[in-house]
């Protein structure tokens, strides 16, 4: 299963802007060779898969190095990765899964892909083996688990029944499930280099023999069965920490950088850049899709969208896609030498307010916002009633999509099925009736009738230099001052690592779809999801999306149980959407085959298919 929020909902934390870099080497001065994208974010780390580490940049750096059994082309429709392997449904009843790596597949370092490589999927993802093997307590708010992982909690982990079985020749691996859920193709395993996790745990730091690495494979299957504290103790802490780096270069672990992508890492400055080159085995043995000529690619930290599009226009990038201001939008329209690709994102912002601790916090959450009690409720609701939704759609947004709309859904985008139904039914609209200036002199009554004063509230966003985010946050304190809240918004830089900290009260920020899935985005709300980033806790809500997760319904079931989710969320007053992300990709005209994806990751997920006309 893919190490990122994909292997529990599907949705990732959607880059904010990062820091701009001094100089750029010209794009065209390079070899045809070589494609210059830009990241409104720092790569933070080679792990995407915990809690810290949940960007979108470090998910689209690890895409490019590793192939599994399946992606999603720009349809978006899930496509199997046959190069790779296979996998089929064995069982019935039960229901069992078997995935099969193809033989003569191999890792950057020529280490043969087994089966063996699929069964850290389950460590990251299984509860109950982290109790057996006494590696911690998931649901611990005092101590993480030795793999401080983002699977726990997920379809995977109230489902699956048992350890996987691995068959004879090693190849294949065999989940069984208590039931037949609806998104089995994308909960299954992906493949690890065990092998590095375990000369890493053992303090190496080079490359090892191929009797080395089989040994050190063996040792990890022996380990994964037996349920060996002490080793899987030390290879948690590895897959944890080791990962988190920001610099590479000829210093950096080599075993750090194994992968079976078409590329591998080269090097990385941190703040500035991440260089990736092709992968030799990929070019002899391909576990996915042949490469069609780019030899590199290189990731180049930009600070802001105007700053994107006039390197677009210096050429000194060959690609760019993020969050643009309108000011960007025009520049990139004039560039003759760019081809404009406009397309709606599975990406929406929206406006989260802290209801609880969220789970692994060990610092309670006692703001104005904390609980279900009346007053914490009419603070909440006041809060969203006074959010200047419209404000901020037709400021920021218009100018970018002239089509843009205010988004009323959490479930679902404007123009979906059931999207005008969900709406009518959801309760949202309490939250736009009347005028803005209506709103929010209803929203001061309520505040007034717990506070003769202004309630301070502590709200979080993104990086400073985030230009359209400190923009909107501008709009939301003004409004907010006139509804009886005093709002203290500062970006700050790593703001991901604060989406679950008590410390906020309210935090607006984009979820990124990564996959199609029956529960959609509701797993967020789920009382024990490691996705539920602010302590909301409904039985209703909880039933729902667990219904959802473990059995297969109609759209119309689906829908339902949609609603109920909305509902709720409506009459405790935790979140509204606010709009969908225009996408603006920019591109290199000589550059072919860039085909924007709605899922995530946007930008990257046909790499294989760009080539440059001559």
């Amino acid at each position: 299963m893919k190490l990122t929020r994909i292997a529990k909902v599907a949705i990732a934390t959607a880059a904010a802007a990062g820091l701009a870099v001094s100089t750029l080497s010209p794009a065209n001065s390079a070899t045809r060779s070589t494609v210059v994208l830009v990241t409104s974010n720092q790569m933070t780390s080679l792990n995407s898969g915990t809690p810290d580490t949940n960007l979108t940049v470090n998910s689209e750096i690890g895409y490019l190095q590793g192939f599994g059994f399946a992606y999603y082309d720009n349809a978006p429709k899930l496509v199997r990765n046959t190069l790779f392997g296979s996998y089929k449904i064995v069982s019935q009843n039960p229901f069992k899964v078997q995935y099969t790596v193809n033989k003569g597949k191999v890792w950057s370092d020529g280490t043969p892909i087994t089966g063996v490589d699929l069964l850290l999927s389950h460590v990251l993802a299984s509860s109950s083996y982290s109790f057996t093997a006494k590696l911690g307590d998931p649901t611990d708010p005092e101590v993480r688990p030795a793999f401080n992982a983002l699977g726990y909690g997920g379809i995977y982990d109230q489902t699956h029944v048992g350890l996987p079985t691995l068959s004879a020749d090693k190849m294949s691996v065999t989940i069984e499930y208590d039931s037949k859920i609806p998104d089995w193709e994308i909960t299954g395993p992906g493949p690890s280099a065990v092998h590095t996790l375990i000369h890493l745990a053992e303090g190496k730091t080079e490359l090892q023999s191929a009797a080395a690495n089989l040994a050190a494979k063996a040792k990890f299957e022996k380990a994964f069965f037996n349920y060996d504290t002490k080793l899987m103790k030390a290879a948690g802490k590895v897959w944890s920490e080791a990962y988190n780096i920001t610099d590479i270069n000829d210093s950096t672990n080599p075993l750090l950088l194994v992968g079976n992508g078409g590329y591998k890492i080269k090097s990385a400055v941190t703040g500035q850049s991440v260089t990736l080159v092709l992968n030799p085995k990929h070019v002899t043995n391909p576990s996915g899709p042949k490469t069609n000529g780019v030899k590199t690619i290189i990731f180049r930290v930009v600070g802001d969208g105007t700053a994107a599009a006039q390197a677009l226009r210096n050429q000194e990038i060959d690609l760019y896609d993020g969050q643009p201001t309108a000011d960007a939008v025009q520049i990139l329209k004039a560039i003759p030498t760019a081809k404009i690709i406009g397309y709606s994102g599975a990406v929406y912002e929206h406006i989260d307010l802290r209801f609880g601790t969220a789970q692994g916090v060990s610092e309670p959450y006692t703001g104005p916002f904390a609980g279900n009690s009346q007053k914490a409720v009419d603070l909440r609701t006041a809060f969203l009633m006074a959010y200047p939704r419209d404000e901020i759609v037709d400021k920021l947004v218009k100018p970018i999509n002239s089509k843009a709309v205010r988004m009323d859904s959490l479930m679902l985008f404007p123009g979906e099925p059931g999207y005008a139904d969900m709406i009518k039914n959801s309760g949202v609209a309490k939250y736009t009736k009347g005028t803005q200036a209506e709103r929010e002199a209803a929203a001061l009554a309520l505040v007034r009738k717990h506070s003769a004063t202004d309630v301070k509230i502590n709200m979080l966003w993104g990086q400073p230099s985030n230009v359209r985010r400190a923009a909107e946050a501008q709009i939301a304190k003004a409004a907010l001052a006139r509804a009886g809240f005093e709002l203290n918004a500062p970006g700050r830089s790593g703001w991901s690592g604060f989406l679950d900290s008590s410390e906020y009260d309210a935090q607006f920020f984009a979820w990124v779809k990564s996959a199609l899935t029956a529960a959609g985005n509701t797993d967020i709300y789920k009382s024990d999801s490691g996705n539920n980033l602010v302590g909301y806790v409904n039985k209703k809500v909880d039933a729902a999306v667990t219904k959802l997760n473990a059995t297969v319904l109609s759209d119309s079931e689906r829908l339902a149980q949609y609603l109920i989710v909305e509902k709720e969320l409506m009459k405790d007053a935790v979140s509204l959407p606010i709009f969908q992300h225009p996408g603006v990709t920019a591109v290199n005209k000589k550059l072919q085959n860039v085909k924007p994806n709605p899922l995530s990751p946007t930008l990257v997920w046909n790499y294989w298919e760009w080539k440059y006309s001559n």
